[in-house]
Parts: C-alpha cells; sequence; structure tokens
C-alpha cells in the first residue's frame, strides 16, 4: 500500500515573452498550481492545474485550484491506497463536486508517481499504450497586429518549430476579423494551415457569417464560435458550414461529448485534460469523439511543462489525431522551470520515454517563481515530515 506523507502545492508566476491577446483578456504572464506528493518510500509525482486569465475564463483560478486541493482533496488521498490511481480519483470524485483542473493536476501527480513505481511511462498506464513518440504542434498568433503576426508566422515556419497556426479573434468586428485572417492565410499560402479560435465571442448569426467569410479566405477550422452551452446552434452552424466547427468551451468531460456527438454539433472535438477533469477522461472524451467519426485535436491551456507533457502522454496513445495538437504552452513562457527543457523540433514535440512523467523540476527556478517563494506550502497534517 503506497501512503502519503507529503504534499506541497504552490503557485509560480512565469512572464510571458509577448502579450497573449485573448477574446476574454490579454495575459502577461501564465500562473501555474503546481502539485508535489510524495508518498512513504520517497516516490514523488507532479501535476499541474493551469487556467487563463484567472477567472476570465472558466471557474476555476489558480487560487481556488491550490485551496481545493489543500483543503479538499489531500485529505481524501491521506485515506486512499495511493498506487492505485483509478479508485483513489473514485474516491475524490464522491467527496469533492466538479473542480475538474484540481483534480487533473492531482490526477497527474498520482499518476507519475506510479509509472515511476513501475518503471514506465504515464503514456503505457493509458488505454492501450502510446502509440506514437512525437506529436504535431501548433503556435497562437496573438498580437492582434497582422503584419506582426505574418513576420512571427514566417520565423517559426524558417526556425521549422511549427506549421499549423491558430489566430485568436472575437474581439473585433467580424469583417475585420476575417480580413486579418486572410491576409495571414494568403501570406502563408499551401505552407501552413491557419485556424481561429473565437473563445465563444460571437452571435450565432455573426457565427454564420463568420465562418462562411473564412471558408472563402482559406481558414482550415474554427474553434468554439459561440456559447459553449448553446449545443443547438452549435449544431446548426456544424451541419450548414463549410468550414468544420471545433468544440472546446463546450466539453467538460464524458458527458458533455456524448451530448456534442449525438447533436451532430462539432466537426472536431479539443481535447484538454484539465477540462476533461484528468487523463483518463480525456481518454474517454477522445474514444467518444472516434466512434462518432469527430476529429480530434490535442488543446491546451497554456499550460507549463508539467502540464504540457501530462497532455502529451495522453494524446500519445490516440490511435487518430488528424488535427495535431496546440502543446505550444511552455514555448510561451520566458523561462523553464525544468532541469531539461522538452523537446521541440521539427515542428513536433517529443513526448518523454522516462519513467512517469519523463521530467524533473529545476528546484532554483522554481524557488525564484514561486508566489509563496518565503514560505513552502505543505498540508498541515504532514508538514515537517
Amino acid at each position: 500500500m503506497a501512503v502519503l506523507s507529503r504534499a506541497d502545492t504552490f503557485i509560480v508566476d512565469v512572464p510571458t515573452i509577448r502579450p497573449h491577446v485573448l477574446a476574454m483578456a490579454t495575459m502577461h504572464g501564465q500562473s501555474m498550481v503546481i502539485v508535489r506528493l510524495t508518498d512513504a518510500d520517497g516516490v514523488e509525482g507532479l501535476g499541474e492545474g493551469t487556467t487563463i486569465g484567472g477567472l476570465s475564463y472558466g471557474e476555476e483560478s489558480p487560487e481556488s485550484i491550490k485551496s481545493a486541493i489543500d483543503t479538499y482533496i489531500v485529505p481524501v488521498l491521506e485515506t486512499c491506497d495511493i498506487a492505485q490511481v483509478g479508485a483513489t480519483m473514485a474516491k475524490v470524485a464522491k467527496c469533492v463536486r466538479g473542480n475538474h483542473f484540481a483534480k487533473c493536476a492531482v490526477e497527474t501527480a498520482l499518476l507519475d508517481m506510479a509509472g515511476k513505481r513501475l518503471g514506465v511511462p504515464v503514456s503505457e498506464l493509458i488505454g492501450g499504450g502510446r502509440v506514437r513518440d512525437s506529436l504535431p504542434v501548433a503556435w497562437t498568433l496573438a498580437s492582434g497586429d497582422t503584419a506582426r503576426d505574418i513576420a512571427e508566422g514566417e520565423a517559426m515556419l524558417e526556425a521549422r518549430r511549427h506549421r499549423i497556426f491558430k489566430l485568436k479573434i472575437g474581439k473585433r468586428d467580424v469583417r475585420d476579423d476575417v480580413a486579418h485572417v486572410g491576409a495571414i492565410c494568403k501570406a502563408l499560402g499551401d505552407r501552413a494551415s491557419v485556424r481561429v479560435d473565437v473563445n465563444q465571442n460571437w452571435t450565432e448569426a455573426q457565427a454564420k457569417l463568420g465562418m462562411a467569410m473564412l471558408a472563402d479566405v482559406g481558414c482550415d477550422l474554427v474553434e468554439q464560435p459561440i456559447a459553449g452551452d448553446d449545443v443547438a446552434a452549435m449544431a446548426r452552424l456544424s451541419t450548414t458550414q463549410a468550414v468544420p466547427l471545433m468544440a472546446d468551451e463546450a466539453l467538460h468531460g464524458p458527458r458533455s461529448a456524448l451530448r456534442i456527438a449525438a447533436a451532430n454539433a462539432a466537426g472536431v472535438f479539443a481535447l484538454k485534460i484539465a477540462q476533461s477533469g484528468g487523463l483518463f477522461a480525456t481518454a474517454e472524451v477522445a474514444a467518444i469523439g472516434a466512434a462518432a467519426g469527430i476529429g480530434l485535436y490535442g488543446g491546451t491551456m497554456l499550460e507549463g511543462s508539467v502540464g504540457t507533457i501530462a497532455s502529451a502522454h495522453v494524446f500519445a496513445t490516440l490511435p487518430e489525431l488528424a488535427w495535431g495538437t496546440e502543446l505550444f504552452g511552455p514555448l510561451l513562457q520566458t523561462e523553464e522551470i525544468l532541469t531539461e527543457p522538452l523537446g521541440y523540433a521539427d515542428f513536433s514535440l517529443a513526448v518523454p520515454t522516462g519513467p512517469g512523467l519523463g521530467i524533473a523540476l529545476d528546484e532554483d527556478k522554481v524557488a525564484f517563481f514561486r508566489r509563496d517563494r518565503s514560505a513552502p506550502t505543505l498540508h498541515p497534517v504532514n508538514a515537517g515530515a
């Protein structure tokens, strides 16, 4: 039986390399909740809970993720054999409602521990194991300035880092946004795939107009153009527009995936481990999408390296991943908090082959960026363990 001996949760605040403009917020940094669990044998597991723009994106923030883990989830872990990840998370689910981001961070740490105990990568603990060792990675062009975005896209192509680009739109008039996208599509041509993310900022009428115009200028995909809870409107758009609609904020785990699939409300699923509530749940969402003939895309909450590589381990197990992934979060940050940076090369991200997640924290960098750098946060019951 594996017994939890120590739980350390803390927030790190890392600046971004440039302002990252979304429909609901402009990011100048990323705040990540890092979870570090240690069992009685000294085996350590890492997890991450990260959202976008505090509470501007969803119902959880870095502060609420940390509080939920410290106050409600860790006491449950102390009653479990944490080597049994499925059983442990089932008990957590019974005791804690919602809080998908917090649960995902904890499940990731437990899987990291399990992989280390068994000497296998996390990807081998999910489904039938990995089927790929690298993943194509998109880059988001989110300055809002057309010339700057074109120059950035050209630089990424030249460096062979990205050839899939997503544009954040929805703050301007629909026609102005389409003109911006069209100029970038024309400049990059057939050397790249260009997609857009509206982050729910259009009405159905705006989405009908915008999606038709985007198809004409060469846009390949439109992510969550309208409110995620309006499945009926998503279905109308998905069945009448030429450019595929990708569900993102509409997806909150397997049940929502089933509703969207049944309504024919999306042509693509954006898989996100945090929104789904964990790695296991994400695999279920992917299975539902695949069974319904829905394309799969590996999404991101702009996580740092811990959450990014946890996502990569899940996505590496998917037989079909037609739309690639968006696991560029660490590249948006000015500093890396791992001892060895993740492997980005030839338009792809390499999935580690070492035990667990296959990563380790750089303790000096973590100490520098910790929000509570003068007072580490240990669970009270285990402080001093």
